[in-house]
């Protein structure tokens, strides 16, 4: 090889060499603007704290959470700004943060239909798109949610099985701007722009009932059961002659109300006949510590029934003193009593803010109560005549 060949292998080497440190550094470009890679966080640095919105779209449906400033609470707006379940955002938040990546794909634009990764809207195969915004509504940050990651079972790909029946064992993703379809171990299936699901379900609790009224619009199925201690059999007010309380009737309708739940709400001033509430069954509870509870309750709405609240209270302000009392015992019985009146208090002024919605509740829990005024009878024997009625 003589010293021109030479100096040509030389010149060829370098443009080569030159060429290869290009398409590295233009493939290592490619792979940071992808961003991604397993083990990675999904989303890095997402700021936790400083979110004040969330917004959550899928087809046609939306969904809008935020934060309220001034009492620090957060709200569902397509409630009527009902309260949110705090406890699910913050678990969501915190889930984000430090959720990682199991797996990359590198695919082209035409290929996000089969992740169902298009742009959020009312097509085919499109994602849910959840975005993060601060208070002052800057997004912060944002994720595209796809298909279901289906895992069969004994199957050991992950990316494996598309389409086959399984249990969704994750969920393929897109985060910001991002070039590449992640895929996550956790099918994040909460995220739905379901407003129902997203409340505060933190609901009033009846205790210790002394007397238990309800009123149908068939006057004739109405009752009243009372009682003077909480340790004393219930007794029907206003009892006719020949009726007798059946003990194993009543059962389940002397606690009423005592865990309810509800499943949706609509805004207070909603007209009756949209929320179901023109014919309306009428419950009335007093308990032993002074409350007072009106419930009416609507017509049925698929399995649930349409419900509004009013609450009172008569708390004592002083404590009665027995006449035994030992003067030693004084000071703790005050105690004890400013105690119990403050936690009544604080249940009058939680449960007082109930008083502005429409539930709908479960018809299971409100069913016991509805029994006509026969039906928590016990029925005559065929040898007993009816007690003849007081002259």
């Amino acid at each position: 090889m003589n010293r021109k060949q030479f100096v040509i292998l030389l010149v060829l080497v370098a443009i080569l060499g030159a060429a290869g440190l290009v398409i590295h550094q233009r493939g290592q470009q490619s792979w940071h603007s992808a961003g991604q890679s397993i083990g990675q966080k999904l989303m890095p640095n997402f700021p936790v704290n400083d979110i004040g919105q969330i917004s959550i779209k899928s087809g046609t449906n939306e969904l809008n959470l935020f934060h309220r400033d001034y009492d620090n609470k957060w709200c569902v707006r397509e409630r009527s700004n009902y309260l949110a379940n705090f406890s699910q955002i913050s678990e969501l938040l915190l889930k984000l943060a430090d959720l990682k990546i199991a797996q990359v794909e590198e695919i082209g634009p035409s290929q996000l239909g089969r992740f169902e990764l298009l742009p959020a809207g009312a097509g085919a195969n499109t994602g849910t798109a959840v975005e993060f915004k601060d208070v002052g509504g800057k997004t912060r940050s944002a994720v595209l949610l796809g298909k279901r990651h289906l895992r069969k079972p004994g199957a050991n790909s992950r990316f494996g099985g598309m389409g086959d029946e399984g249990w969704p064992d994750g969920r393929y993703v897109k985060a910001g701007d991002v070039k590449t379809v992640a895929l996550i171990s956790d099918a994040l299936d909460s995220v739905q722009p379901k407003p129902e699901s997203w409340l505060n379900k933190d609901f009033f609790s009846i205790e210790k009932p002394r007397s238990l009224a309800v009123q149908f619009p068939e006057a004739t199925n109405s009752w009243k059961l009372t009682r003077d201690a909480e340790a004393n059999d219930w007794q029907l007010a206003d009892a006719q002659a020949g009726e007798k309380l059946d003990d194993s009737k009543i059962s389940g309708v002397t606690s009423p109300f005592s865990s309810p739940s509800f499943n949706d709400v609509l805004s207070g001033d909603t007209k009756p006949e949209t929320a179901g509430l023109t014919k309306v069954t009428t419950v009335t509870v007093e308990t032993f510590d002074g409350f007072i509870y009106t419930i009416k309750l609507g017509q049925k709405r698929g399995e649930d029934l349409p419900l509004t609240l009013t609450v009172s209270a008569n708390l004592p302000a002083n404590r009665i003193a027995a006449k035994a009392e030992k003067p030693e015992d004084k000071t703790k019985l005050d105690q004890e009593f400013a105690g119990q009146q403050k936690k009544l208090a604080n249940k009058l002024a939680s449960e007082t803010t109930l008083t502005k919605w429409i539930y709908f509740v479960p018809s299971y829990t409100v069913e016991p109560l509805l029994k006509s005024r026969g039906e928590l009878l016990a029925e005559a024997k065929k040898d007993e005549k009816p007690a003849a009625t007081p002259k």
